[in-house]
């Protein structure tokens, strides 16, 4: 391999030539050969035992090359990224120049490169870090989210539905006096107030009695994900088949000693106001940290590739489409769920990754500039709080997987309490 030019094609963006020799050609084709020998039936020859030069003459010379440069490029490129020097932050855009037995190949790659960036001021900067005063009615929600989770649910015979109630009906959806699909369900058990269905449709509920037919008129939103039914009026034919609601437990001491390790409800209260507060300054410092991040990346000069963005784009969505996966529904299901199409929703990933990007820059450039090295007991213990988040995934196979980026990610956060730490709080 050898790397035989870098040319400076644009800002922060690099075209290297690379070649692979002949020789190194050569190679790689035997071994695609000797891989894939037995699966070639030539007449004259067992199964397998063709020899390469007829094969070649049988099926055409170029029958192995566009494994063999599979094969080659990886080892070739590699070498070429770290001879040029340059910092790649986005893979690559790879093409096959030329191709030949004789001259071996010739490959072009389009890197795109981390831009130079200057950050301005990142200490002595300004920014509120006042905790929110833990209220009464913070303490009281609280509570009432206790009661909630521990309500008991009670038929209702003696009064029409109301909001909150849980209902269970049958219905059947018309437009335009025909049934529409999936507009139909029985014994469906309804929460009236929730905004599971459109708009209006549970408010109609409200108000009727158990065991009463009636209709519901309401009009799909012009953004419904079902094509045909946008913006259409509908009318729901619906059965009430039971009314219940859920009766919530009083806020006493004998509801404290049922639901949490304390007696009275007053030191339910405490400890409620105490983790509140707790929590309060932890959204505080949080607000800080990103009001002061928010103030240097505002400051930050350099022309930022587009790649780099879309790049991060690309690793969001992967990750929604794990998660997607792991609740077992598929990104087509949940496009068709939203009424979006693939580009609509990388759009909703843009400003999230355009600022995570601006972050990552920012940061950098402060390590570089401050000197930040971090120690290798500062590496071991991020290590450690990863294989606790990753349920026990082992501290060294974290080190070993994330390599460079988890003593970059390291760095980063020392250059976060630099700048919090030189901070003015207000």
């Amino acid at each position: 391999m050898s790397l035989v030019s870098t040319n400076n094609i644009a800002a922060s963006k690099y075209e290297l030539e690379i070649a692979i020799s002949a020789e190194e050609f050569e190679a790689a084709i035997a071994g695609v050969y000797k891989k894939r020998a037995k699966e070639f039936q030539v007449p004259g020859f067992r199964k397998g035992k063709a020899p390469r030069k007829t094969i070649e003459k049988l099926f055409g010379e170029q029958i192995f090359f566009e494994e063999a440069v599979n094969a080659a490029a990886p080892k070739a490129l590699q070498e070429a990224y770290t001879e040029s020097g340059l910092e790649i932050v986005v893979a690559p855009n790879v093409e096959v120049v030329s191709i030949s037995k004789e001259d071996g190949v010739t490959l072009k790659a389009v890197c795109v490169v981390k831009p130079e960036v200057t950050v301005k001021e990142y200490k002595g900067l300004k920014a509120s870090n006042t905790p929110a005063p833990v209220t009464d009615e913070d303490i009281q929600a609280e509570i009432d989210r206790m009661r909630s989770r521990n309500a008991r649910t009670i038929s209702v015979e003696d009064r029409a539905a109301q909001k909150d109630d849980i209902v269970v009906i049958d219905f059947e959806g018309f437009v335009d006096g025909v049934a529409f699909e999936g507009g139909k369900a029985e014994g469906y058990s309804l929460t009236l107030g929730s905004g599971q269905f459109i708009p209006g449709f549970e408010d109609q509920i409200a108000g009727h009695n158990k065991g009463e037919t009636f209709d519901v008129n309401v009009a799909f939103p012009e953004e419904y994900h079902a094509e045909e039914l946008k913006g259409k009026p509908a009318t729901f034919k619906v059965t009430l088949h039971d009314i219940s609601a859920r009766e919530l437990p009083e806020a006493d001491d004998e509801f404290v000693k049922d639901v949490s390790e304390f007696d009275t409800l007053d030191e339910l209260k405490a400890d409620i106001a105490k983790k509140k507060a707790e929590s309060n300054e932890r959204a505080a410092n949080a607000a800080f940290e990103n009001a002061l991040i928010d103030a240097i990346i505002s400051n930050m000069e350099g022309d930022i590739p587009e790649e780099m963005v879309e790049a991060r784009i690309d690793e969001m969505v992967q990750d929604f489409q794990h998660r997607l996966q792991s609740q077992g529904l598929s990104m087509d299901m949940y496009l068709q769920y939203t009424g979006m199409n693939a580009d609509s929703f990388r759009l909703t990933f843009k400003e999230q990754a355009d600022k995570q990007v601006k972050i990552a820059l920012a940061l950098e450039k402060i390590v570089e500039m401050e000197g930040i090295e971090p120690t290798e007991e500062e590496i071991d213990a991020e290590a450690a709080k990863l294989s606790e988040q990753y349920q026990g995934v082992p501290a060294e196979q974290i080190k070993a997987a994330l390599g460079d980026q988890l003593k970059s990610d390291v760095a980063q956060k020392k250059a976060v309490e630099l700048i919090k730490s030189s901070a003015v709080a207000e």
